[in-house]
């Protein structure tokens, strides 16, 4: 069967919705969409629709791959391929028009994520040049009561229009998903600071939504970031105790990470963040 490309901005959005969860029905960590949920994909990482890729034959989808643009880079999302069509190309195919289109672009580098022992994905991205640059981890606190007290601290809530100006603070180096033009096309943000009795001091962006917090992102300004995370996440539970919390691409080598595991947060799974210089 001859196998051709098609733009993603020649489907719906219902129909990519269908094709990627039939590319994922096996996938180890499944992630399935629906039509609301990629709308606001598409919008939140700026997606273009334009670049993105369908693989196409006898007028059936066998796989599918989204491309991200921001000035000077592009990020591969959502590369899947029907289980029964993989092995034969189409995700190289895939990968190929997406450099194809960066360079076109001018970008300066393709980023993109793969989950942790996803080994063939990992193999076609090695081999077409992607070097690993870091292990991001995305952590879940299912809601409940905080079992773990922590020292005297000063919590202040920050108004809306402070969050931008914390984030062009930050130090850490983010990934696509929590970039600040990620965070601010998602919206529903909210902020905090915290003051240790013993000095420590540091602030925490987060998204809240109608069922679930996410998003976070934490700086310690001053003192140690194990205790800093442990009263972020203690003022942030006490604030929103009913609420699961779901956040994306900490770096392994995050400093606070010690304290939100010491709050309850646990590791859902790993991806591995991996950079192609063009």
């Amino acid at each position: 069967m001859k196998l051709i490309l098609r733009r993603a901005s020649e489907f719906t959005v219902e129909e990519l919705t269908n094709a990627y969860n039939q590319t994922r029905v096996d996938y180890i960590v499944p992630m399935p969409m629906n039509a609301r949920r990629l709308r606001d994909y598409i919008h939140n990482y700026d997606v273009d629709m334009e670049r993105s890729a369908v693989a196409v034959s006898d007028g059936h989808i066998l796989g599918i791959s989204m491309l991200g643009v921001r000035p000077g880079r592009c990020w591969c999302t959502r590369l899947g391929v029907l289980p029964v069509k993989r092995r034969r190309g189409t995700g190289k195919l895939l990968m190929t028009d997406h450099l194809q289109k960066a360079r076109e672009l001018g970008a300066e580098c393709m980023i993109l994520e793969v989950i942790k022992d996803n080994m063939p994905a990992y193999s076609l991205f090695a081999q077409l040049g992607f070097r690993d640059t870091r292990v991001l981890l995305i952590l879940r606190r299912p809601p409940g009561p905080l079992k773990e007290s922590v020292g005297p601290y000063r919590v202040e809530h920050l108004e809306p229009a402070e969050v931008v100006g914390l984030l062009a603070q930050r130090r850490s180096t983010p990934s696509w998903l929590d970039e600040m033009p990620s965070l601010l096309n998602a919206g529903g943000l909210g902020a905090l600071r915290v003051e240790l009795a013993n000095g420590g001091r540091g602030w925490l962006v987060y998204q809240s939504t109608m069922f679930q917090l996410g998003r976070l992102v934490m700086q310690t300004e001053a003192g140690d970031p194990r205790e800093v995370a442990r009263a972020l996440a203690h003022a942030l539970h006490s604030e929103y105790p009913i609420k699961d919390t779901n956040t994306e691409n900490l770096p392994l080598d995050d400093p606070h990470l010690p304290g939100l595991l010491d709050m309850g947060y646990l590791e859902s799974f790993r991806r591995i963040e991996m950079r192609l210089d063009l």
